[in-house]
């Protein structure tokens, strides 16, 4: 997977020809770690198999998913392996002052500095605006000079005006920010993710963590705002989510292929994560797919 869970400052690209960053991802993955910068970020994943991490929010990653992050929050987007498809993602990131020191702060920007507080939680979009700002970014990631701040204000406005917005991380998230321990972490969460069918035992991740076991997880509640069992366990019902979405397998290979060896256990803690039972929210996917 490549997340450290102890997230890692990045420094975005900035170069002299633009005011903020734009970048087009194509390829087996999103080619980052849990990381966190002082931008702002919108990322839209075109097409995507996998899962998101914002904060202590974890979500299974599917086509359109769009999201807009405020600064410093940790997160990463993992793209699974094996599923047959690539990476086609559009990732815009922007600062405060792009359009100059006292942008923001003019009056009519007042709606917008208020979505962009609420940002602060992570906001995935959808609804009529997702739609929209989907078609805006395609366009942003493909045009240059004033064209592209034109685009980046027009979704900044439909964002504001938008009422289909919903925050990810919870309210009393609070992460331990620093650059340090990421290969300890890396270690740790690429294991995880190469196992998620099998039982992981936190007495491994301790070992390759190089901490004693109650030291590693108190070190990983801190950072991910999760236990051991309860990280591994929405991963493991997220991924669950985006298989039951697709509709391909039944209920009980889908558990079993995401390391339930029990269907009752699967049943309930898949209610415990998305407050339904798995054919219960197959159903909602189906009928809104259609």
């Amino acid at each position: 997977m490549g997340i450290a869970m102890k997230p890692v400052f990045e420094k975005v690209p900035h170069r002299d020809w633009e005011s903020f960053h734009c970048e087009t991802v194509h390829g087996p993955d999103y080619g980052t770690r849990w990381h966190f910068h002082p931008e702002y970020q919108l990322t839209l994943a075109i097409r995507s198999r996998g899962h998101r991490v914002v904060g202590d929010n974890i979500a299974p990653l599917m086509d359109g998913d769009l999201v807009l992050l405020g600064t410093n929050l940790p997160h990463v987007w993992h793209q699974d392996e094996g599923v047959g498809a690539s990476v086609d993602a559009v990732i815009v990131r922007f600062n405060e002052s792009f359009l100059g020191k006292d942008f923001l702060q003019l009056p009519e920007m007042e709606a917008v500095q208020r979505v962009l507080r609420r940002s602060a939680r992570g906001l995935e979009i959808r609804g009529a605006a997702r739609t929209k700002i989907t078609q805006r970014m395609r366009r942003l990631a493909d045009v240059d000079g004033l064209t592209r701040i034109v685009e980046l204000l027009a979704i900044l406005d439909e964002l504001s005006r938008s009422k289909d917005l919903r925050p990810l991380a919870s309210a009393s998230y609070e992460p331990t920010l620093h650059a340090g321990d990421q290969d300890r972490m890396q270690r740790v969460c690429d294991y995880i993710n190469q196992h998620l069918i099998e039982d992981i035992d936190r007495a491994q991740l301790a070992k390759l963590a190089h901490l004693s076991e109650g030291a590693f997880s108190r070190f990983f509640r801190s950072r991910t705002g999760k236990t051991v069992p309860e990280y591994i366990n929405e991963v493991r019902i997220g991924r669950a989510c985006r298989m039951i979405g697709e509709d391909q397998q039944n209920i009980t290979d889908i558990a079993l292929d995401c390391g339930y060896r029990n269907l009752a256990n699967f049943n309930r803690r898949f209610r415990e994560v998305v407050g339904s039972t798995p054919r219960d929210y197959r159903a909602q996917m189906r009928t809104l797919g259609k």
